[in-house]
């Protein structure tokens, strides 16, 4: 009997890992309004995919449309509750846009980015100011 209960639980989360990972490795597509910075380099508004460059998924490509692309480093991101839908998180700090998150809707695994030195800097520089706001655009599977 708990042969047959290990066993369970061994697939059970083997399956959970599969899943996290096959939910991590999606590439993510979105139109994005305004400039915004991915690690050092800042972008312009445009369309972008977004996808792992890694078996792991800690290395990302942001690439714009016919453009180049734009490698940054990013972590596991977990939430209680599965995402609504399937979006890119920006933090603002007054005018200046910071690629920050990924979700995939039905997902409570995602991706958060490092920071760059410039976004460390206003953080700090803003911390007593109201004006930080994380800022979603929604995005789509492909």
């Amino acid at each position: 009997m708990k042969r047959q209960a290990f066993s369970l639980i061994s697939l059970l989360s083997l399956l959970l890992v599969a899943g996290s990972a096959i939910a991590q490795s999606r590439n993510v597509r979105a139109n994005v309004p305004f400039s915004f910075s991915v690690g050092d380099t800042t972008l312009p508004m445009g369309t972008y995919s977004i996808g792992a460059i890694s078996s792991d998924a800690k290395t990302l490509l942001v690439q714009a449309r016919g453009g180049s692309g734009v490698m940054v480093g990013s972590n596991a991101a977990e939430s209680l509750t599965p995402a609504s839908k399937t979006k890119l998180v920006f933090n603002r700090y007054r005018d200046q846009y910071f690629l920050a998150e990924i979700w995939v809707e039905g997902a409570t695994l995602g991706r958060r980015l490092l920071k760059s030195s410039r976004e460390k800097e206003l953080s700090k520089e803003l911390a007593a100011d109201l004006t930080h706001q994380p800022v979603e655009v929604v995005a789509s599977l492909y």
